[in-house]
């Protein structure tokens, strides 16, 4: 059994949801699991089992908004760190970041032992450097739990490597009514990844029609979108819920409609089925929800695909404008109730 062990995912709350089975496999061997998150990602981490504990600092080198990288931040995850005093540190990057920035960091708050996935020679920054094949498409979940397992911590025997979240969660019932209802959540972090808001209100008019409940949910900077999605056929719940308490809407759901964000993985932890709205900046390979019955639509091989990008490079926005209210609505029939719909 290892004493206090580091795991460092400081990017979304998405990121943090799909780090959750390598968490758990240095869970099952550590004597307590820090949580490196940053603040966008942090309550995701709060609701990861596995994790004993949660630390919070913002990565000027992974943050969309990030702050100047200055010595004093620098030495403010320093002294976090040698109050923490962990016996080695887990660095879990997705294959387009580099783990050295933060090695050298945890170098110099005095860990013995790093680990990391390294396409770039790390010097001494790295004690194990762990190599992959970046051009095979894995889940990003697996990557991750590649690595602890090449740092020592394989897969718990009876761990399914499916996401998970923290139980009990906050009773939803109060703001959605009972399970059995759609869940629509039309944000996202990146305008690439986005469905248009007039779509998504027709499809919630139009599984209305169809016999469904619909909520619809969102952020608090996402209320003018929700309620202009929700309309008069769907219950506008944005900005209403805290993390957990998106968690237990979406579990209480039969299925989710969300693009490639958050909430799709959160769905996933939670073990809901989604209809996933994917635009092909990033591989559906790896970043789409998995582990649950899922329904990928959008065009894969549109131009954008693999390019990364933030706001969408093509005109028109060709990979999810072809999307139809009734292909999301016949997705959600089938998913929720097993019935495919003709034409």
């Amino acid at each position: 059994m290892t004493g206090t062990v580091l795991v460092a995912r400081p990017d979304n709350a998405g990121d943090v949801l799909l780090a959750g089975p390598a968490i758990r496999a240095v869970a099952a061997r550590a004597g307590e699991v820090v949580l490196l998150a940053g603040p966008h990602g942090r309550a995701a981490a709060g609701l990861l089992p596995g994790v004993d504990r949660v630390l919070e600092w913002r990565a000027p080198w992974i943050d969309p908004d990030p702050p100047p990288m200055t010595a004093g931040h620098a030495d403010d995850l320093v002294k976090l760190l040698h109050d923490v005093a962990p016996e080695q540190a887990l660095i879990l990057t997705s294959f387009h970041q580099s783990a050295l920035p933060l090695a050298l960091l945890f170098r110099l708050a005095g860990i013995e032992r790093i680990a990391a996935i390294s396409a770039d020679y790390p010097g001494s920054l790295l004690d194990l450097r762990h190599v992959v094949d970046e051009s095979a498409d894995v889940p990003e979940s697996a990557r991750m739990l590649g690595l602890a397992a090449a740092a020592g911590f394989p897969q718990p025997p009876g761990d399914d490597l499916r996401l998970a979240v923290r139980r009990p969660l906050p009773e939803a019932g109060p703001l959605t009514g009972p399970p059995g209802y759609v869940a629509v959540h039309p944000g996202t972090s990146a305008p690439a990844r986005a469905w248009s808001a007039d779509r998504f209100r027709d499809t919630v008019r139009d599984l209305r029609a169809a016999g469904f409940r619909v909520v619809v949910t969102g952020g608090p900077g996402e209320r003018a979108l929700t309620g202009y999605v929700a309309g008069e056929h769907g219950v506008d719940l944005g900005g209403a819920t805290t993390f957990a308490e998106l968690a237990a809407v979406l579990d209480g759901a039969v299925a989710v409609v969300v693009g490639n964000t958050g909430p799709a993985h959160l769905a996933a932890a939670v073990g809901t089925p989604v209809v996933s709205l994917f635009a092909p900046v990033v591989p559906a390979a790896r970043w789409a929800p998995h582990g649950v019955p899922a329904v990928v639509l959008g065009d894969q091989r549109a131009a954008c695909a693999g390019s990364r990008a933030r706001v969408c490079p093509v005109p028109g926005h060709p990979c999810l404008s072809g999307v139809t209210s009734a292909q999301v609505v016949a997705a959600v029939r089938l998913l929720a109730t097993g019935e495919e719909v003709a034409g």
